[in-house]
């Protein structure tokens, strides 16, 4: 099989490096990928035309497409490819609504009871504004539209809630705002592969959102997650009960059929687990901690997804835990420099490197994002896997790298619950 990746990120190293374990696979392609993942597969330049992507793949003879990015989803890549015949993993314009804008998906979550936050949908300055005044905070603000992670604010003051207001709704013309109640709890995600019909739950993980340790400083796309989070079995039978399958319930009602991964981002609180959002694809970093522990083979299941196969499918684990840690660059999330060099020596036996924001750049290793490199520890506990992780990380050379020294730390409290 020739197998296309879409993507750039560490999320789409971990898909790619998973792929390469696979039989089925003949040929790998990249688009458009970056250095860490030019040793296992062809760079395919891209510049992220959906249909320019598709027609390639078409004249390649591509065999299957899996799609990491939201971007390139919402835009509609899937669609383009299944136009052309052709089989992609990642689902329809359509269906990745579901991520494309919380003003759809929270109103999916409401006519099909799938809890979640009380919430309430803006247009218009003023009138999210009156209605910050008649609710008070905390409260959660969100653009809904994508933001690449870091379009949400919690507000435990009302100057802080109305300037999150502002920033989205004066952003552009057409803003929308979402304002939800504060919930409490520990957040956890639960990623699910789905052919429409059969849904099948992956390892419960959890990511840490904010820049710094204690969870302080502002929100990112995420700095590190780990796997699996411990969640009690019967949260996770709740998960599937009451959120994911009334998911695909309430998406074939509408007419749509959802084809790839669900991401469901939970709040577990003591009412039970309540969805803070829904995402189109695997998660990043929570994919580059779940995928090492898939035992099963990635690209056979994904093409049970695209053909709608999935029924029957049992999924196989390895034993032990992974901890990803994220390296991003001086200035990341607001202005992360770029252009700085990297060193990365070959990691020892349980530690892996996904690369994210990187280059070559006259022959060097250079960074060329906000989230540079990915370390993920592999151990027979998660304690194991973390001190693998932090262990290598100063082996890398990176000047003025930003990271945590705390991922894992909630897990580990849970675990010893």
């Amino acid at each position: 099989m020739r197998v296309l990746v879409v993507g750039s990120g560490g999320r789409e190293h971990a898909l790619l490096w998973k792929a390469a374990q696979s039989p089925l696979v003949k040929r790998l392609y990249a688009a458009p990928g970056n250095a860490g993942m030019e040793a296992l597969a062809e760079l395919v330049p891209w510049g992220g035309d959906v249909e320019a992507l598709a027609e390639w793949a078409f004249s390649e003879g591509i065999d299957l497409a899996l799609v990491g990015p939201e971007a390139p989803l919402v835009e509609g890549i899937a669609d383009a490819f299944l136009e052309r015949g052709l089989l992609v993993f990642g689902p329809t314009q359509k269906a990745a609504m579901i991520e494309g804008s919380k003003a759809f998906a929270k109103g999916l979550m409401e006519r099909y009871g799938i809890p979640t936050a009380r919430y309430r949908v803006f247009q218009e300055p003023l009138e999210a504004l009156e209605y910050l005044e008649a609710v008070g905070v905390p409260v959660v603000v969100k653009d809904s539209g994508l933001a690449a992670g870091k379009g949400v604010t919690v507000a435990f003051d009302l100057h802080t809630a109305k300037q999150a207001v502002a920033n989205i709704l004066n952003r552009a013309e057409g803003g929308e705002v979402v304002i939800e109640e504060y919930l409490e709890g520990e957040e956890a995600t639960v990623l699910a592969l789905t052919d429409g019909e059969e849904i099948l739950p992956l390892l419960p993980s959890q990511d840490h959102k904010r820049l710094l340790d204690g969870d302080q400083g502002p929100m990112t796309g995420g700095m590190g997650a780990v796997a699996p989070y411990p969640m009690p079995p019967e949260t996770l039978k709740r998960v599937e009960e009451e959120i994911l399958r009334p998911l695909l319930r309430g998406l074939r009602a509408e007419g749509v059929v959802y084809r790839g991964v669900v991401y469901a981002g939970l709040m577990l609180t003591r009412e039970g687990p309540k969805v803070l959002e829904f995402n189109a694809r695997f998660g990043d970093p929570e994919a580059q901690a779940v995928l090492p522990l898939l035992e099963s083979d990635l690209v056979e299941l994904a093409l049970k997804v695209a053909e709608g196969r999935l029924a029957g499918t049992r999924l196989s684990w390895k034993e032990g835990a992974a901890a990803c840690v994220v390296l991003a660059a001086p200035g990341y999330p607001e202005s992360p420099r770029k252009g700085i060099p990297l060193e990365v020596p070959e990691p020892p036996e349980g530690v892996l490197v996904f690369h994210a924001g990187t280059r070559r750049e006259a022959g060097r290793l250079v960074s060329a994002g906000g989230r540079v490199l990915n370390v993920v520890g592999l151990g027979r506990d998660l304690g194991e896997a973390l001190e693998r992780a932090y262990r290598f990380i100063p082996e890398v050379h990176f000047p003025g790298v930003v990271y945590r020294r705390d991922i894992g730390y909630r897990a580990l409290r849970g675990s010893r619950a």
